[in-house]
């Protein structure tokens, strides 16, 4: 049965990935260069930041799934949560890129805390928001479609970001990189806080569980286990953040150091992002012609392969680097939809399984998974530029530069190949997805008791 949504509910709704990701990129592409090379923290300090914060905040993610499903206002469910965390959200923004003019020690704890708090707000934030996907609408190539156009919006966030952030902070520092990285993040938390109300506005929650439907953790967490198909996809997800942590983190340093042009760094992302948005808008059109695990397993193929590049051309080939960086980031960019419609149906493929929907819980433990990944891959690559010798504003030597190539092409590439290799176990083809689908929706019909599905 197919349930169309309108533009204007797609856009909406997508806006508020682009919100969200304002801070994630930055987190992404300029929160180690910004740690080690303006706020004043070692490679290593930082890398250790990542990875203890990270991980706490990755294990408040699956804490969020289980408050926002049993959340219950005249909003619905997960809306309310974009509403009450924008503002929070925004200010944590500005803070955490604000270098205070306070000693070390102090200004150590103050990174730690506004790090902290910033990532617990965006899990509080995001965990909701990525939960609307699989609610707005029950139609697998719907939810494709909408996650099509917050991935368009996310990944034009990340253009801003990782195109103009370098030039932007530039510009408003004059000279003073601390102050310029304060300017910028204000003026995109700010857009974040508009962004975040436009999509509470826009979206509405369709899905809803049985009423008769008991609540209880403990079954809710033996329903996630005994799901193979989450089980793949949080395995996927891992490598996946992992990749993106790693290989996000040390292009900047790569273009500072390696090819001596920092501002290469906002061309490469540039034509990179293009090509990534372009391959988002080609993922709903695959997906449904070969469907959504033969595409995702292509797409971190050949996303690997391209991943190498770095190592086989020189630093200084700027038209072939950027070359290969626009194959790559298409092929990454089909990808990009599908991870948030999946999870959607990872939630239809247990309620099918079981006659018990937690939508929360299921996209929770998804996105633990994710922050999970990128305190992996945020924090081996801290600790790779200690181990090779990285100075923050120093002249490198050619043991650092070799092993930033190595963190960029080869250590990050493994990652994206790994997640290839999981998805080849996902149990959801696309003829079985449709089935679940087709199968739910008659029994959503006046919720009666469901009937256990059998296995196909």
């Amino acid at each position: 049965m197919i349930q169309r949504l309108s533009f204007k509910e797609k856009l909406g709704y997508g806006l508020g990935d682009m919100a969200a990701n304002f801070i994630f990129q930055a987190l992404l592409a300029l929160q180690l260069n910004y740690y080690t090379d303006v706020f004043g923290l070692s490679a290593a300090r930082a890398g250790t930041l990542f990875l203890v914060v990270g991980l706490i905040a990755a294990v408040f993610n699956p804490v969020m799934g289980v408050i926002v499903d049993r959340t219950s206002t005249r909003w619905g469910k997960f809306r309310p949560w974009l509403l009450w965390t924008a503002v929070p959200f925004g200010i944590m923004g500005i803070l955490t890129f604000t270098t205070p003019h306070i000693s070390f020690t102090g200004k150590l704890i103050y990174a730690w805390i506004t790090y902290l708090l910033l990532r617990l707000i965006y899990a509080a934030n995001n965990v909701p928001y990525a939960t609307l996907n699989g609610v707005i609408t029950g139609d697998p190539d719907e939810r494709t479609s909408i996650a099509s156009y917050r991935q368009v919006l996310a990944n034009s966030a990340g253009f801003i970001v990782q195109s103009l952030a370098i030039p932007m902070i530039a510009f408003f520092g004059h000279g003073n990189s601390a102050k310029g990285y304060q300017y910028t993040m204000g003026l995109l938390s700010i857009l974040s806080v508009i962004f975040f109300f436009i999509a509470f506005v826009s979206s509405k929650e369709r899905i809803q569980p049985n009423p008769q439907q008991k609540t209880s953790l403990g079954q809710d967490l033996a329903d996630l286990f005994s799901n193979s198909a989450w089980i793949v996809l949080f395995l996927a997800t891992t490598f996946y953040f992992a990749a993106l942590a790693m290989r996000g983190s040390v292009m900047l340093p790569y273009f500072k150091y390696n090819a001596g042009n920092e501002f290469l760094f906002s061309w490469f992302n540039g034509f990179g992002l293009a090509a990534l948005i372009l391959g988002v808008t080609f993922s709903t059109f695959l997906s449904i012609r070969i469907g959504k695990r033969p595409l995702f397993i292509l797409s971190m193929a050949l996303t690997g392969v391209f991943n190498l590049a770095v190592l086989v051309l020189p630093a200084t080939a700027t038209v072939p680097i950027i070359g290969s960086e626009i194959l790559r980031q298409f092929f990454f960019g089909t990808s990009g939809p599908l991870l948030w419609a999946m999870m959607g149906d990872v939630a239809d493929y247990g309620e099918w399984k079981t006659g018990r929907r937690a939508t929360g819980t299921v996209t929770s433990a998804v996105v633990f998974a994710l922050w999970v990944g990128l305190a992996i891959g945020g924090a081996l690559a801290g600790w790779l530029f200690s181990y090779y010798g990285y100075v923050a504003n120093a002249v490198q030597t050619a043991r650092a530069l070799a092993g930033i190539r190595l963190t960029a092409g080869l250590w990050s590439g493994l990652f994206f190949f790994a997640t290839a290799a999981v998805l080849f176990f996902y149990p959801i083809s696309r003829g079985l997805n449709r089935s679940i689908s087709d199968d739910l929706a008659g029994r959503r019909k006046g919720f009666g008791p469901p009937a256990p599905a059998t296995t196909k």
